[in-house]
């Protein structure tokens, strides 16, 4: 296997171009998604770094962020530019901020031109997604950009409009997968995610499994005793947990522990046959039928996948679909 390393957050690229750009000299600003609804090119959070020649990340692509890097450059030569927060409407019979596309979404876009001063927050972006650490990112109308410390409970993002406007996002990764089991699915299972923003965790009992040694996808991979797991999976509603340990023993230690814990997806890999024995264990130990409603599985979209790297996708696409929901 080629070598690789485990992937940085999409955002990462955006923050060290402007970093450059404001290193060197050269007049960069920064477009943001502030806010999207229905179906919308550029997702709340998206970004895009743009000087007279160059650029870094997207805002959805197309007519609008076409529109968007052109006026970012027309303002990029004032003296003092000020930031622009704008509505974009993708309905051509919208009475007013059309966007030139006919999707039928809407989302805020702001044109945040960058001075020198902006420089340490930048760098503070860079680092906390370079060294996968907290900050919060905070745009807005009086305090311009910051970066801050992320209150335990803070959002992933929040956006107040108008004409003292507000936007925050919590800094890294927008999901957290952990892996219960190292095997062939997992090792292909991480070269999926890796590419899909998910921050990823490996735990498995074996100490010297190849497929664990040999994966280079995981930003964290622990030998753990799969009795006490529940120490070892974070809770909270970015957490996604995957169970496909050895065999169904296994399975079912893991299971038992964490059917109480708070996460916005917990799964199983196995077959058919092999779910209906594990829930009917279960439910014979008294567990009831909304705690195991909760589980998903087997996990996957039903695809007839039969490789590890078919499941994986299956898998990849459920996760996708929860995430997204």
């Amino acid at each position: 296997m080629p070598y690789a390393s485990p992937a940085t957050p999409r955002d990462l690229p955006v923050w060290q171009h402007a970093a450059a750009s404001l290193q060197a000299g050269v007049p960069v600003a920064l477009l943001c998604v502030l806010a999207s609804e229905g179906s919308s090119p550029g997702r709340q959070g998206f970004k895009m770094s743009v000087t007279a020649d160059s650029s870094a990340g997207s805002i959805g692509g197309g007519v609008m962020e076409h529109k968007f890097v052109e006026l970012a450059r027309t303002r990029l030569p004032e003296r003092s530019p000020r930031p622009l927060l704008r509505q974009q409407i993708h309905r051509k019979d919208s009475p007013a901020d059309r966007s030139g596309m006919i999707c039928s979404g809407e989302q805020w876009v702001l044109l945040f031109p960058l001075s020198l001063s902006d420089l340490p927050a930048v760098l503070a972006c860079t680092e906390a997604l370079t060294q996968n650490t907290s900050g919060l990112l905070v745009f807005s109308a009086e305090g311009g950009l910051q970066v801050q410390d992320v209150p335990s409970s803070a959002p992933r993002f929040g956006f107040q409009a108008g004409e003292q406007w507000q936007y925050q996002e919590r800094l890294g990764f927008a999901s957290r997968a952990t892996i219960i089991g190292a095997g062939h699915v997992s090792l292909a299972l991480c070269r999926v995610l890796a590419a899909l923003d998910f921050e990823l965790t490996v735990l498995d009992d074996r100490p010297d499994l190849p497929t664990l040694l040999a994966n280079p996808f995981p930003h964290h991979k622990r030998t753990v005793a799969y009795e006490n797991i529940t120490a070892e999976i974070p809770e909270g509603p970015d957490e996604y947990v995957l169970i496909m340990t050895v065999g169904y023993r296994s399975d079912l230690v893991v299971l038992r522990q964490l059917l109480g814990h708070s996460v916005r997806y917990l799964g199983v890999l196995g077959s058919q046959a092999k779910i209906a024995e594990l829930l009917s264990t279960l439910r014979a130990e008294g567990v009831s039928e909304e705690s195991l409603a909760r589980i998903s599985a087997p996990i996957g979209l039903p695809i007839h996948s039969r490789t590890p790297e078919e499941i994986a996708i299956s898998i990849a696409a459920e996760l996708i679909q929860v995430r997204n929901r």
